[in-house]
């Protein structure tokens, strides 16, 4: 299989919202999000991101269908629970890259995409000149009664990559879980990697 990662652009980002959409609420379905989504939301949440100065939103393709996709822009432009825990510790948020989302459909894993992801989204916030960049990962339980057998977290994917998480560098995100009757705030690990000035 041919997979071809790239930026979106334009009128490429409005086209696509619908897919992009449903493919996180696809993905984020799954352990360890278990998220119980809304594709209103979705596509008001995506379109505000990628209009966001200096997002970058990329698309993995299998032909013309986005099998998955990835989002990163400038934290200072993330709402205030997303900066809260670096500007409370004295981090310059000025000078940091948020990654959102990277979703990707399970049959398509494996084979160096997550890699292309984070490529392009460091490649867009190097350009920036941020000087690090962080994503925030739910926390849970080991014994949390939805982790399925064999579980694999990421958490040995994003090392190689450079990034750790931050003892104590904790927001809380809020969303509604499948099974639960309304929204409730998730604990999320912040993971971050710092490169310097540029």
């Amino acid at each position: 299989m041919t997979i071809a990662v790239r930026p979106l652009t334009g009128a490429e980002v409005h086209a696509a919202l619908g897919d992009l959409a449903a493919l996180r609420i696809a993905v984020f379905a799954a352990y360890p999000y278990l998220y119980d989504g809304d594709e209103a939301y979705e596509r008001a949440y995506l379109a505000e991101y990628a209009a966001s100065e200096d997002a970058v939103l990329v698309a993995a393709f299998d032909g013309p269908r986005i099998v998955g996709a990835a989002t990163a822009a400038p934290m200072r432009h993330q709402k205030a629970e997303f900066r809260a825990p670096f500007e409370q510790r004295g981090i310059d948020t000025a000078r940091l890259f948020y990654f959102g989302e990277s979703v990707l459909l399970p049959e398509y894993r494996g084979a160096g995409i997550g890699h292309a992801f984070f490529d392009a989204r460091e490649a867009q916030a190097r350009a920036c000149g941020a000087e690090a960049a962080c994503f925030a990962a739910v926390i849970r339980p080991t014994d949390h009664p939805a982790r399925p057998a064999g579980y694999t977290p990421l958490d040995a994917f994003w090392t190689r990559r450079g990034y750790a998480p931050i003892d104590g560098l904790v927001t809380h995100l809020a969303w509604k879980e499948h099974g639960e009757a309304q929204e409730g705030d998730k604990p999320m690990q912040y993971w971050l990697r710092h490169w310097g000035p540029k």
